[in-house]
C-alpha cells in the first residue's frame, strides 16, 4: 500500500470532476480524498495498492466534461483513510 497525491490541471473544476473521482475510487477500493484547488486544479490524495493506483489514475481521464491537461503524481507519506471523500472548499459551503 502506499499514498499518492494527484494534481490535474485544464478544464478540471464545474464538470463534475470530484464526483467521477470518488465513483471511480469507489469501484476499485481506494481510500482518499478530492479537493478543488484556488489556483484551479484538482487535488486527489489516494491510498491504495501500486497497481491499483496506476489503474485509477488511468480511469481519471474517462471523466465525462473534464478536458485534463496535465496530470502530476508525487509520492507522499502513508496515510490511512477511512474512505474515500469529496472536500468542499470554504466557499461551497456558505
Amino acid at each position: 500500500m502506499k499514498t499518492v497525491e494527484i494534481r490535474i490541471s485544464g478544464r478540471v473544476q464545474k464538470v463534475g470532476m470530484r464526483n467521477c473521482v470518488r465513483h471511480i475510487a469507489g469501484k476499485l477500493s481506494i481510500r482518499g480524498d478530492v479537493m478543488n484547488q484556488a489556483d484551479g486544479t484538482v487535488r486527489i490524495r489516494a491510498t491504495g495498492d501500486p497497481i491499483i493506483l496506476d489503474k485509477f489514475v488511468s480511469m481519471l481521464y474517462s471523466c465525462p466534461r473534464a478536458l485534463i491537461r496535465d496530470i502530476e503524481i508525487l509520492d507522499i507519506q502513508f496515510a490511512q483513510f477511512p474512505d474515500f471523500t469529496v472536500v468542499r472548499t470554504a466557499e461551497e459551503t456558505r
